[in-house]
C-alpha cells in the first residue's frame, strides 16, 4: 500500500484528502505544518507527498525542496488556494511537481497523484541533461 505525507495547516483539507486516498487503498501520514512533516519524514519512508505552498509561517516550495535533498525522486503534488502554482516549474529541482489549485474534487486530486507518480524518474538517473 502507497504512503503518503499529507502536509496542510488546515485540518478539513487533510481530512478530505485523507479520505479520497484511503479509499484508493493509500496509507496516509498527517502533518500541520513543516516541522511535523520534517520529523515523521525522517522517521518514515514515502512513496509520495502532498504539499500545501503557503503553510502558516512556512513557505511550502521551500519544504518540497527539502524533502527533495533528502529523496530526490520524490513524487510531489503542490496545493494552494491562495494562487497560480506556475513558479514552481521555474524553480530549479520543482519542474516535475504537480500543481492542484483548491478547492479540487477529488477526482483532480487523483489524477494529479497519478501524474506525479508517472513522473517519478528511475532509480540512479539524475533527470539532468549532459
Amino acid at each position: 500500500m502507497p504512503r503518503v505525507l499529507v502536509i496542510d495547516d488546515q485540518a478539513d483539507v487533510r481530512a478530505m484528502i485523507a479520505i479520497v486516498l484511503r479509499i484508493h487503498h493509500f496509507e496516509i501520514v498527517e502533518a500541520d505544518n513543516a516541522a511535523a512533516a520534517l520529523k515523521v519524514f525522517e522517521e518514515q519512508s514515502f512513496d509520495l507527498a502532498i504539499v500545501d505552498i503557503f503553510l502558516q509561517g512556512t513557505n511550502g516550495s521551500d519544504l518540497i525542496g527539502t524533502l527533495r535533498e533528502r529523496t530526490p525522486d520524490l513524487p510531489v503534488v503542490a496545493i494552494s488556494g491562495m494562487t497560480a502554482l506556475d513558479f514552481l516549474s521555474e524553480s530549479p529541482g520543482l519542474s516535475d511537481v504537480v500543481c492542484l489549485q483548491k478547492p479540487f474534487r477529488p477526482h483532480d486530486l487523483m489524477r494529479a497523484i497519478d501524474s506525479a507518480r508517472g513522473s517519478v524518474r528511475p532509480p540512479g538517473r539524475s533527470g539532468a541533461v549532459a
